[in-house]
């Protein structure tokens, strides 16, 4: 609430900068129990050795205190020197790699290390050492810090440090990192920020020993760990949380951060995270989403009980697909043999491709899984004790025939999609050779109505992760739906021409011509083919307008194998989509009969053909998996039932439904396209086959949900049409960014509006968002529903000159302006929808030194906006050439300013202010501000030499000129003659010979001319940073 002071009646705006919310997630922390150490502090605990992360007094504080052994019944501690081993063992070099380095790290976090110590008696045996003090709390201390500044890896830039906001210490070892921004500013930036200080360049030496990252706002921040990709960061959900947070937050209200902050960082549960919910993915380190967490809680909280006979209570995880089911498996597998001894746990699945999933996460997870390749296997995999298993449960047919049982409650049985046969046979076969076993049943399809009565037989349901929790949190995508009704369409010649019209309305004459030509074919091919061709065609341009070359691809669901066979013949002659295939052998049962036998001996000959170009079945599918999930040479993958289930691809942005599905099937189908990938919104879903009509009533009154309760389908597919109104919303937030132009048919007037780097900023973010919402308006048949022709146009010509405008403002103020992610997706836009002329076409920008940069200052029109341009491109070199010659380049920057308040200020025209651009273009071309600054002939063809001249002059003053110059030339050699050697820019030893023969040369001089230098060690820090960006530039 806003307050109002009694006495001026003026309101007092809350406070939201940033470091408000960082002095109020320091005192949230304080109240947790972490001890707060001042930004001096941290500096002073290091010895002001900044490259330095790890607190070491304090851990060798903690070391001696949490450790000790036993031998022959009397406790000792452990030795200084291995105390002091323990230290630096701990900091593992970063030559194989962040990640490499962070894992081994981790494990000696998790699991610890031992040292041998010489005993009294003169034995000498191992013990183990301990980090952290998993079992007691409080024998662990806890710190938090502010501005941690540590020095970055490469010293040749301006920025020779980094700093976060907050870091986070378990005795004294860094295990979290927090970026904060005020909530005026996207969680987004934050994020980035933490991902670029991971960098090589940056400050790895501290992301190497982070377990946790946290970056965001007040009300929106996101977690993840060392090397978590941008989209995968999560948000942390918490039942009740607030009133944990009631007695630590007082005078403000708890905020998202607040809640967020706790959920993770409570002391206690900060261990369990760091000691049992992150894992290592092929060397890609995951951590717990919140659903993980609380699932495996609630799992290890039901099987705490036992039934009469013995057995354990087990029951059902319902977490929605691709929300990370099986790396739950995986991090309940390891907890499970760290936390019941003699723990045995069989992962059974029912498809081949869905076993070999799961037992790839495990092995990726250095879990060892030994995995049944038969009954007669499984059953010796069982008698061996092999503690972990993955299996097909048909083979449970076998075991049973052999008459095995193991009644043991610690075997634990995980059910993938176990809503599939939990009912059946094979389920009795398994509950025959386990009869005491704990059942858990996962699966990622919400339950029909019928099963829920017979999953009480499962245990119940333990935990739910449902479709709309998981678009809410962007776990997955929300799935944009459009029905289109082929049937209108080939009924008649006047229901051909009005698809062919809106196919082609935004084609030029070319394409036009081509696609009159495709489309000639309907009139020869048989009745019975037209459907094929015409769903095939649409396909074509559907995809070839919207999707390709953006990077994302297409899956065709359709009826059988004879289909999917033709429809890959169609797009081979139509030769403009990539496509592919995916059939099961002529003997497996897959899709619908073949109608004849002509029609099965085609699928037979175009199989016999796969096995003569790949060998067998499982090379032949793993070929296609891996070109179109990794690859380009696949762009539509066609599948009847193989790849419609278990498949991740997380490049497949639609799904075209030419196939009828229901229930389980339906919803496992379409998930195939939510999956998060970098500039993918949404996934696409168009529907051939009209499985849910208009999407206008409820989603179980159509007959292929029918089985579900509603509730459990909310969010799970989205009218198309909801979106494609958001158009009209981007369009006027654009529109009023622009009101306080005066001249809105000026360009220049707009150019000039977008001088502040704020505005412009907020300029291209807009149009991002108008831009992806005008694609995906023109991708749609439902446009014309909700928008009259009249306004499309009018947003194509705005989005036309917004583009040009963006070119424009990109030239001007010489920024390397993008949209990321969705670049291409603008470029494909802006080709397809808009005009594919030079202006659209996003080119990089030109160096000021470029020969054609004067071709593109001709282009612009008018003095200032040519001054603009020839000001930023100088000030970009400015920047990025800073540390190459300090004050030569601060005299520059210097005099931009002075340039551009002139301006504003109106003592300068705009015929002046390009006279004055083009003079510092000339002093930036030369090297030299003015005849006064003329270099000596000595030194004048040496750069390096120059820009020692220029920044050692103030400090030398007192040389005479001639000595001054030959100390200058001295200082040169020394670093010509060190780059010679590889790689000499990052070799510390190199760096303390430069270090050491720049003072002997100081100290020479001093002794020589009776002189006494202010500051040698600063003189001799300039001139290594100046010798280094220019031998090593």
């Amino acid at each position: 609430m806003i307050k109002m002071t009694q006495d001026t009646n003026k309101f007092i705006m809350p406070k939201t900068d940033e470091d408000i919310i960082q002095q109020n997630t320091i005192e949230l922390l304080k109240s947790m129990g972490y001890v707060y150490i001042s930004r001096e502090d941290n500096i002073a605990l290091r010895d002001n050795r900044l490259h330095e992360v790890v607190l070491k007094d304090i851990l060798l504080t903690q070391l001696q205190k949490i450790n000790s052994f036993e031998y022959k019944g009397v406790e000792y501690k452990f030795s200084p020197k291995n105390i002091s081993r323990a230290v630096e063992e701990l900091n593992i070099p970063l030559n194989e790699g962040l990640n490499a380095a962070n894992q081994k790290i981790s494990d000696k976090l998790t699991l610890g290390t031992s040292y041998d110590e010489e005993l009294n008696d003169g034995e000498k045996k191992s013990f183990s050492l301990r980090y952290i003090d998993f079992d007691n709390l409080e024998n662990n201390v806890f710190h938090v810090t502010e501005e941690y500044t540590v020095s970055r890896q490469v010293t040749t830039e301006f920025d020779k440090t980094r700093r976060p906001d907050l870091v986070l210490f378990i005795n004294g070892i860094p295990f979290a990192v927090i970026e904060l921004k005020k909530s005026s500013i996207n969680a987004e930036q934050g994020i980035s920020q933490m991902i670029r200080n991971q960098g090589n360049d940056e400050i790895p030496q501290l992301f190497k020993y982070v377990q946790l990252t946290l970056a965001g706002n007040n009300f929106h921040p996101q977690y993840a760990t060392t090397g978590t990709p941008a989209k995968f960061y999560a948000v942390w959900e918490e039942e009740n949380i607030d009133t944990k947070l009631v007695s630590l937050v007082s005078k403000r209200t708890i905020s998202k951060l607040d809640q967020t902050i706790y959920g993770l960082f409570e002391r206690g549960r900060l261990l369990e995270l760091i000691h049992s919910f992150i894992l290592f993915d092929k060397r890609v380190k995951k951590v717990a989403r919140y659903q993980q967490y609380f699932a495996i809680k609630e799992i290890f909280h039901k099987i705490e009980n036992f039934a009469p006979d013995g057995s354990r209570a087990g029951g059902l995880i319902w977490h929605t697909q691709g929300s990370g089911k099986s790396l739950t498996m995986a991090m309940l597998t390891k907890l499970l043999k760290r936390e019941i001894v003699g723990s045995r746990i069989i992962v059974v699945t029912d498809r081949k491709d869905l076993d070999s999933q799961i037992h790839s996460t495990f092995q990726n997870s250095e879990i060892k899984a030994g995995k049944a390749n038969s009954g007669h296997d499984l059953i010796e995999k069982l008698q061996s004790g092999i503690s972990v298993i993955t299996t097909l449960i048909h083979k449970f047919e076998t075991v049973k025939t052999e008459n095995l049982i193991l009644r043991d409650p610690n075997i634990f049985v995980l059910v993938d999609e176990s809503h599939r046969t939990q009912g059946g046979d094979l389920h009795k076969s398994m509950k025959k050779v386990f009869p005491l076993a704990c059942y858990l049943g996962f699966t990622g399809t919400p339950l029909l109505k019928s099963e829920k009565g017979s999953i009480a037989k499962f245990g119940g349901l333990i935990h739910r992760y449902t479709i709309d929790q998981a678009v809410k949190d962007k776990a997955v995508l929300p799935l944009l739906y459009e029905g289109r009704l082929v049937e209108q369409w080939i009924s008649d010649k006047a229901g051909l021409d009005r698809r062919f019209e809106m196919i082609s309305r935004d084609l030029n004459p070319e394409q036009k011509e081509d696609l009159k030509q495709k489309w000639a074919r309907f009139s020869r091919v048989a009745s019975s083919e037209r459907r094929l061709e015409m769903v095939a065609l649409d396909i074509n341009e559907h995809y070839t307008k919207n999707f390709q070359g953006t990077g994302f691809k297409a899956m065709l669901a359709t009826s059988s194998k004879y289909e999917a066979i033709k429809y890959h013949e169609l797009f081979e002659m139509y030769g403009n989509i990539k496509s592919a295939f995916v059939i099961s052998s002529s003997d497996t049962r897959e899709g619908f009969d073949e109608v004849n036998e002509n029609n099965k001996l085609y699928v037979a000959e175009a199989w016999a053909k796969l096995l003569r170009r790949y060998g067998n079945e499982e090379c032949f599918l793993d070929s296609v998996k891996s070109q179109f999930i990794d690859g380009d040479e696949i762009e539509l993958l066609i599948v009847v039932d193989k790849l419609l289930t278990g498949f991740d691809a997380p490049r497949a942005a639609v799904l075209y439904l030419d196939k009828e599905l229901k229930e389980h099937n339906l919803l496992q189908a379409i998930a195939r396209v939510n999956r998060l990938y970098d500039g993918k919104e949404y996934g696409f879903i168009v529907d051939y086959r009209g499985l849910l009509g208009n999407l206008d009533d409820a989603l179980t009154s159509y007959s292929a949900l029918a089985g579900f309760d509603e509730e459990d389908l909310t969010g799970a597919v989205i009218d198309i049409k909801s979106e494609v109104g958001k158009v009209k919303t981007f369009y006027s937030h654009l529109q009023d960014l622009f009101k306080p132009v005066p001249n809105k048919n000026d360009q220049e007037s707009y150019q000039v509006f977008l001088a502040d780097e704020g505005k412009r900023k907020e300029f291209y973010e807009l149009l991002s968002q108008f831009a992806r919402a005008l694609k995906l308006t023109l991708s749609s048949d439902k446009s014309d529903e909700i928008l009259t022709f009249q306004e499309i146009d009018q947003y194509k010509r705005s989005m036309k000159f917004y583009s040009e405008l963006r070119r424009a403002i990109k030239i001007r103020y010489h920024e390397e302006v993008d949209f990321g992610k969705y670049e291409k997706e603008m470029q494909k836009l802006l080709d397809t929808f808009i005009s594919a002329n030079e202006v659209n076409q996003l080119t990089k920008l030109i160096n000021i030194f470029d020969e054609n940069f004067d071709k593109e200052l001709d282009k612009l029109i008018g003095d200032n906006a040519k001054a603009d341009t020839i000001l930023s491109a100088t000030a970009k070199i400015v920047h990025e050439n800073h540390e190459q010659n300090p004050s030569f380049y601060d005299k520059l920057s210097q005099k931009i300013e002075q340039i551009i308040q002139e301006y504003r200020d109106g003592r300068l025209s705009d015929e002046d202010k390009l006279k004055h651009a083009q003079d510092i273009r000339a002093m930036l071309m030369s090297k030299q501000i003015d005849e006064e600054s003329r270099y000596p002939i000595e030194i004048s063809d040496k750069v390096c030499a120059k820009a020692l001249y220029d920044n050692l002059q103030d400090a030398m003053s007192t040389l005479a000129p001639e000595e001054f110059i030959d100390t200058i030339l001295q200082i040169d050699e020394i670093f010509k003659t060190a780059s010679r050697k590889p790689d000499w820019q990052h070799n510390s030893d190199v760096r303390n010979q430069i270090d050491q023969s720049i003072d002997d040369i100081l100290y020479d001089l001093e002794k020589k001319f009776n002189l006494h230098f202010n500051d040698p060690t600063e003189m001799i820090a300039k001139a290594r940073s100046i010798g280094i960006n220019n031998y090593a530039g």
